[in-house]
């Protein structure tokens, strides 16, 4: 162990940090990026906006934010049909950020954290480096379903601090029902539940969101993302809905200033331009549908999705499969779960060269009785 090792929290040594490939390949689609860039209108316009704030860098940001969570109140009213207020909004660089808070404010080394796997992996990340014990629940082996009464039984257990929901969920892609979440909080009485709808803008026709259930639930957290469906991977704008007694904790931890003048901008022109932005997600669903079918069609197994993306199992060697792809020129991701993949919904041409990969693949690379 060298010298900055032994000086290293012992909780983090031997552990490996965070961090998908980036590699430089033709189909990039490990990481639900959209693979549609900014339109040049809103590029335009990010371009006016900021020019017009850069004489005024000397000073700190707005601390606030205070227009940026006003247009995502708007944003959120608009789109969901549920009235919040600008005092219960947060935002932060990511929503990993704003996860980040809430495990500084409500985590610690005597509380503990539920999940439940598959699900996100910056969840248990995030909390155990913040010195938070983290306890990872299961879901169904099979299905990847998380049931009511299997979540109140491990929730009853734990008796949890925090609580982590995906809806749609990471990897798997699937919806969480409502029914769930209002168990959750019933049977963990002292925790803060997350509900991350990172993905929420994909959810097929009909799907409900945990905004809806904010009013009558304090301690219910529902955090986003400007990542997906408003194509802002690189903008880093992530941020949350809850009750004002929750956004009065987090300004307890966040650093001083931590939201920038440009990233501000940045996402509160995006928000401006949201019509425009969100034209690209039906088109996605199609692909990401198109992925379900075809994969079936193939012999795999594929999780119906609620993202912009799908898991698919079905394969004798997941690693093996992987590499196979990307040396034609495709990279999907491998998030450890045994025979199975995961892919991204790009454009049209991008879906199409991932499928003809694994029809060449396929005969080789099914999970089979021969090829177990």
């Amino acid at each position: 162990m060298s010298g900055i090792e032994q000086l290293l929290r012992p909780e983090l040594r031997g552990r490996s940090p965070y961090g998908a490939p980036q590699l430089d390949v033709d189909v990039q689609l490990n990481t639900n990026e959209s693979s549609y860039p900014v339109p040049d209108e809103v590029v335009r316009a990010v371009v006016t906006a900021l020019e017009d704030g850069l004489g005024g860098l000397n000073r700190y940001p707005d601390r606030e934010f205070t227009a940026l969570r006003t247009a995502l109140v708007g944003y959120l009213g608009d789109r969901s049909g549920v009235a919040l207020r600008p005092e219960q909004i947060w935002a932060g660089n990511g929503s990993n950020e704003v996860l980040s808070h809430l495990v500084q404010a409500f985590g610690g080394p005597d509380r503990r954290a539920l999940g439940f796997t598959p699900a996100y992996s910056m969840h248990p990340i995030i909390t155990e480096t913040l010195g938070t014990p983290w306890v990872d629940g299961q879901r169904d082996a099979d299905t990847f379903d998380l049931t009511v009464e299997s979540a109140v039984e491990q929730a009853k257990e734990v008796d949890p601090h925090l609580v982590f929901l995906c809806s749609p969920n990471n990897p798997t892609g699937s919806a969480l029902p409502f029914d769930v979440i209002e168990a959750m909080l019933q049977a963990a009485p002292r925790a803060i539940v997350v509900v991350d709808e990172a993905y929420a803008e994909f959810a097929r026709e009909g799907t409900p969101t945990a905004l809806s259930l904010l009013e009558s639930h304090p301690r219910l957290v529902v955090t986003r993302t400007m990542s997906k469906a408003f194509a802002l991977a690189g903008g880093r704008v992530g941020y949350l809905a809850a009750s004002p007694e929750i956004i009065d904790a987090l300004r307890l931890v966040r650093l001083p200033y931590h939201l920038s003048t440009p990233t501000q901008t940045i996402a509160r022109v995006a928000l401006e331009h949201a019509d425009r932005l969100l034209e690209t997600v039906e088109a996605i669903k199609a692909q990401r549908d198109r992925l379900v079918t075809e994969l079936g069609a193939l012999g795999l197994r594929p999780v119906p999705s609620d993202a912009n993306f799908v898991l698919f199992g079905g394969l004798a060697d997941a690693p093996a499969t992987w590499q196979a792809l990307l040396d034609h020129g495709v990279l999907v991701r491998d998030v450890g779960i045994r025979h199975h993949l995961r892919v991204t919904a790009g454009t049209p041409q991008e879906t199409t060269r991932f499928l003809a990969a694994m029809a060449e693949l396929a005969p080789t690379h099914l999970l089979t009785k021969e090829n177990p």
